[in-house]
């Protein structure tokens, strides 16, 4: 049951929802600059009088204006941010049932790049143990120790962010990559939700993985137990469809197991007879409730939705749930993008005809898997990368790759995964052993434990060739050029197997590899109109005619799928076909479709 005066948990930006309460702590913060770095050292975190309030959500860079340290958004700071927040709260209280077997978690939706917490002035460790959490694209969550606890609490961040290019930053300016063209101004801080809520003592983790078979009907679930009490549980499962919460289940299945203290990560399976698979045309969901149980009887309880779908490679063409596809994709890049303008984009990049949409190269607010997931969308999400190739950097870059796993392996719609851009922070792919090696140990990686995905090691050219194996699921080019004699000059040599003098870069490096239609080809990135890098046409109606008429070159060619450069205008880049405000599109419906109904 939710608090007084609480919203629906599905408000929450996180995928996996729980029945208890919670208390949002969004709004004014007091809010305060550290330029010197003097703040740990003077101890604010045990008194500190703020002369400024920010508003939470927000970033480091709005704030920063709004307070006047600088006249201009883009040019807030140009190599290390440090900034402080506090505000008071006032505990909920726990339902009597729940007294005894509950604790208070604190969550943050996503913060960063580097966040301290404390509370009422003694540090706090997330629940894996670190006093330092990093990274600034997924939710961490503190458990909260009731002997820190009062009447009237005091909650306390640091928040400290740098222009380093050895940390994952996606297309945020860097001291490698600086402002302007396709690099963006850094928006760090407090970007998302915070908030408290009551949690069992002994729980499933709102962590949930799906792994579907689609000839067995059997799920593969994925979850997390978090334990302060060891002894013998039962995990419950059961399987809903997607109608009244009173219906009855379509599955349910108990696991006894004996837990120990700490976390743990348990795969358990269960049989749906009869589902449906979910595709773009047939969106179908079910609900899973995971129950774990104590030997009192004592439940807690958790959330989610999935779809049973399959994607492979095979051959020239990508399969879903064993049918051929061509992926109509575009380009997504959400920038600052509150989540009612992201839900507006997804809605018009359907009209456009796209069962593809590219995130690129970002994190982003996990309510919007869901939202694909609802609408039938297929997503190709990316690794936000670091800007340089070195140790550190691969290490940063790991780390980043399995936390967004952890919390984006329920959604049918995930079909794509990028570990690298470009070379964007692989740069010395085509001469340094070490970085291919990370790279295909990566792949190899994702194969193995995360099945559900295609994976592309490094998206646009350098793909990664051992023994003539590619170590990708796909082939992918980024073809640019506004002329359409070129254009197909480009694609034909593509198709014939020339893997050197098409895309900027050979399209393969490491050992020979030989081209022969025997992986999937995607021109990746494509097109780009308007934006003065690229050329082409600006006018709208001049525009829709030169996407028509490059879209129909690639469907006379043994391609797989395609992703027009991009959705929306974002800062420099002005080739955009949604408004970013309102949703509007700039062009005809149906202008991205290349089957049945759309504009060809």
């Amino acid at each position: 049951m939710l608090l007084p005066g609480q919203a629906d948990p599905q408000s929450l930006p996180r995928a996996v929802r729980r029945p208890d309460g919670y208390m949002l702590l969004d709004g004014e913060w007091l809010f305060a600059l550290d330029p010197d770095d003097q703040g740990l050292q003077d101890s604010w975190q045990l008194g500190y009088q703020y002369q400024r309030t920010a508003q939470w959500p927000g970033t480091i860079e709005d704030h920063m204006v709004e307070a006047k340290y600088a006249a201009q958004p883009t040019s807030t700071w140009h190599d290390k941010v440090v900034a402080w927040y506090e505000r008071e709260f006032r505990l909920p209280d726990l339902s009597e049932s729940a007294v005894g077997h509950s604790m208070f978690q604190l969550t943050f939706g996503a913060c960063g790049y580097e966040t301290r917490v404390w509370l009422n002035g003694m540090p706090l460790q997330t629940i894996e143990g670190d006093e330092v959490h990093y990274g600034e694209y997924t939710s961490f969550s503190y458990e909260l120790n009731p002997e820190y606890l009062r009447p009237v609490n005091r909650l306390t961040v640091r928040i400290a962010d740098s222009m380093d290019a050895e940390i994952p930053r996606g297309k945020q300016e860097s001291h490698v990559y600086k402002r302007g063209g396709i690099w963006y101004q850094t928006a760090t801080g407090a970007v998302r939700s915070v908030w408290i809520e009551a949690v069992g003592r002994n729980r499933l983790r709102s962590r949930v993985g799906i792994v579907s078979i689609v000839e067995d009907q059997i799920v593969r679930i994925n979850l997390t137990t978090r334990i302060h009490d060891p002894g013998d549980y039962v995990i419950r499962l059961t399987v809903y469809g997607q109608g009244a919460p009173t219906d009855e289940p379509m599955a349910t299945s108990d696991f006894p197991i004996r837990l120990e203290a700490g976390q743990k990560q348990q795969r358990l399976v269960i049989e749906v007879p009869n589902a449906e698979l979910w595709s773009p045309q047939s969106p179908t969901l079910y609900r899973l409730v995971g129950q774990l149980i104590d030997k009192d009887g004592f439940v807690t309880q958790i959330e989610s939705h999935f779809g049973l779908r399959k994607v492979e490679a095979r051959g020239c063409c990508v399969f879903l749930n064993n049918k051929s596809i061509y992926l109509d994709g575009i380009l997504y890049q959400p920038g600052t993008a509150t989540f009612e303008e992201m839900k507006r984009h997804f809605t018009a990049m359907k009209k456009l005809g796209c069962n593809l949409v590219r995130v690129h190269i970002a994190g982003i607010d996990p309510r919007i898997y869901n939202l694909a997931d609802e609408m039938g969308l297929l997503l190709w999400v990316e690794v936000p990368s670091p800007h340089s190739s070195t140790m550190r950097s691969r290490e940063n870059h790991k780390a980043e790759l399995l936390r967004m796993l952890t919390l984006m392996e329920t959604h049918p719609s995930i079909i794509i995964w990028s570990l690298y851009n470009e070379d964007w922070g692989a740069q010395d792919i085509a001469t340094n052993p070490e970085t291919r090696r990370y790279i295909t140990d990566l792949y190899h990686y994702m194969l193995i434990h995360h099945p559900q995905f295609l994976v592309i090691d490094n998206d646009g050219w350098h793909h990664i060739s051992t023994e003539g194996r590619l170590k990708s699921d796909l082939l992918t080019a980024h073809l640019y050029t506004p002329d359409v004699e070129h254009w197909r000059y480009l694609l034909d040599r593509l198709v014939s197997g020339d893997i050197e003098g098409v895309a900027a870069y050979p399209l393969v490096v490491g050992d020979p590899f030989f081209f022969r239609r025997q992986v999937p080809l995607v021109v990746s990135e494509w097109g780009g109109f308007g934006f003065v890098n690229y050329g082409g046409p600006v006018d709208s109606d001049d525009r829709a005619d030169r996407i028509h008429l490059f879209k129909q070159e690639l469907r006379k060619r043994a391609i797989a799928g395609d992703v027009y450069t991009q959705a929306t205008n974002i800062e420099d880049e002005r080739n955009g076909l949604i408004d970013f405000h309102t949703g509007e599109l700039m062009v005809p419906e149906g202008l991205l479709k290349s089957r049945e109904g759309g504009y060809f």
